[in-house]
Order: structure tokens, then sequence, then C-alpha cells
């Protein structure tokens, strides 16, 4: 986990500012939660290890990158061994692999995440937010870093970033890839996938976005994204905090562009062009991005793809179904 960038330095010098009853009435949560607030900061000190002139290292000791346009790009960097670079889903931030990355690199893998332009602590630039642009920082992130033979791993927008990545950017740099609960080939209905969901859903989550998207991002994370709302159901509200907070920190208007961009975008021929070993993941109870349209759809169209299906697996096989994920993921490295 990382600090909540939102607590800036002047926030704490004016902490230290107000009158002595008021610090006394705050008592000791305030004590414990600057003390949590130093242990985070701590615990989140990454090393750099590009030597690229776009590479920049803040005082906060933030890896980040400035691609093309100005944007900066974040990005973690754990662990040592052959590369494994993972996008995120929307609206959410590198933190959202924080498990898979952390067992990976624990068994040898050199694990990168960087929070796609607009969300996380990347800089949120007014134009740009769609998928062209999102796989163009991606190559200049694994440009930057030099990576090597690396594994792509995208889920739900991020898997669309990754088969737009290697639609325009090839496999020079890949190995392998895996597409996880990912919107590809196209989320939309159109006349090609008539099975498709219509343009008026997504109408409405941008209309719930702008009413109120905290409140949404809130029903998102407590009903369908982690599939809270089934009958059953062990609900986290760790796991709810956390999406909401990762959702918090995307810019408002590259969350509500990347709307349009995880569900508009036909990324038939991006499939077509996958030439590396490719493991599709789905769960059959995702009511995100659900399978009929999606995973059983790509597999045709990635050549030399394995489809793995999780029975009663969610949106977020990365969380409700972390261990099996874990394994299914180490195996296929090791293939």
């Amino acid at each position: 986990m990382t600090n909540d960038p939102s607590f800036t330095d002047a926030q704490a010098d004016d902490s230290f500012a107000v009158p002595a009853r008021r610090r006394m009435l705050m008592g000791s949560a305030g004590v414990i939660a600057a003390a949590g607030l130093t242990t985070l900061a701590e615990a989140a000190t990454d090393k750099p290890t590009s030597t690229s002139s776009k590479h920049i290292r803040s005082n906060q000791n933030m890896n980040m990158i400035t691609v093309r346009d100005g944007t900066q790009i974040y990005y973690k960097d754990w662990g040592k061994g052959q590369p494994v670079v993972f996008s995120h889903g929307w609206p959410l931030s590198s933190d959202a692999w924080e498990s898979q990355m952390f067992f990976l690199a624990s068994h040898g893998y050199r694990c990168i995440a960087h929070d796609r332009r607009g969300h996380g602590r990347s800089s949120q630039p007014w134009n740009g937010n769609d998928m062209d642009n999102y796989a163009d920082d991606l190559a200049e992130l694994m440009d930057a870093l030099d990576l090597k033979g690396a594994t792509m791993i995208g889920h739900s927008t991020g898997g669309g970033e990754v088969a737009r990545y290697i639609g325009r950017h090839g496999t020079k740099r890949v190995a392998k890839a895996v597409l996880m609960g990912a919107v590809p080939p196209i989320m939309l209905k159109t006349s090609a996938y008539p099975d498709g969901l219509p343009m008026e859903v997504f109408d409405g989550f941008r209309a719930a976005y702008l009413a109120d998207r905290s409140q949404f991002f809130y029903d998102v994370a407590g009903g369908p994204f982690f599939g809270f709302n089934r009958p059953g159901a062990k609900v986290s509200q760790g796991l709810i905090n956390s999406w909401w907070r990762q959702g918090m920190q995307c810019g408002h208007k590259n969350g509500y562009d990347c709307i349009k961009a995880f569900s508009e975008t036909d990324f038939t021929e991006d499939l077509k062009r996958f030439d590396v070993p490719t493991l599709i993941v789905h769960g059959d109870d995702d009511q995100i991005v659900p399978i009929k349209n999606s995973a059983l759809l790509s597999a045709k169209l990635v050549k030399n793809s394995t489809l793995k299906i999780y029975p009663g697996g969610t949106h977020s096989l990365g969380d409700t179904s972390k261990d099996q994920l874990n394994a299914d993921l180490l195996a296929f490295l090791k293939a």
C-alpha cells in the first residue's frame, strides 16, 4: 500500500498549528494516524532502476516517467528476474495488483505496474484519455525500462490496454500475455457483436458518475464488481474502501473519458495480431464484463491462447479468487 497523495506537507503543517486545546481533543487517534502515515510512506519507498533521460525521481521517491505530451506516469517496480507488466482496470491504479505483484516478486519475478494517465499518482491531462494513448504510454514505459521478454497482464480496461499495445507496438518486448476479466473484443453492442451491452448501459454509467461519483463508486464496489450483491457473498468493507479510494484518486475528466475508452473501443484487429502464448482468464459470474461477449470471443480471435474459466468467478478475480489466480499466473509464467 502507498501513502495518500492528497495528504500534503502543507496539511501536515496546519495540523500542528491548531490550538493546544484542539490538539488535545484530537487525542490518540491523531497520533496513530500520523504514525501510520509515516510507516506507509517508508514502506512505499521504491528504488528506481532506469537510467533513461525520461526517468524522474521525485523527492518522495516515486518512480515516474514523462511521456511525449508531458504527462507523468507513475509506476512500481518490485523484485528481480523476468519482467511481468501489469495494467489495471477502471477507475483504479497499480494498487489493484499488489497481491499478484507481491506473490510473483516473491517467486523471482520483476513486477512492474503503472498508474494509467489520469489515474492514481499519474498526472491528469485533459486530453488523450483513450486506448491509443494508454498503449503508447505503456510502450514508453517499457522502452524507458528496456524490458525484454516481458509477460503483460491486463485486467478489465487494462486487458484492452494490453491488446492495443500489441496491436500498435507488436511483441518485440513481449514473451507472453494474460487477459483477465478483460474488455476485448468490445463491450458495446454493435452489428458485428450483437450480444454486447447496449449504449444505454454506459450512458447510465456516465450519468451516475456525473451525479455523484463518490456514491457511484461505493455502489459499484459494494455490488457487482466483487460480486457482493450475490446471496451469501462474504462482503469485505476493506475491499470496498480500497476500491473507492483508488477511484477517487482518478481525475474526474479522465475517469469520465475512460468509460468511452473501455466500452466503445473495438480490439478485434489487435487480438488478431497476438503472436505469443496468451492466457485468457474470466469468471463466469462476471457482472461487469460478461463472459459471453468477451473472453469466449477473444479466445477464438487470439492464436495460441488458453481459456481458463473460474466457475462462479467475479470480475475481480485478483481479490475474490486471489490464491487460485496467483497459482495460475505462476504456472503460466513457468510453462
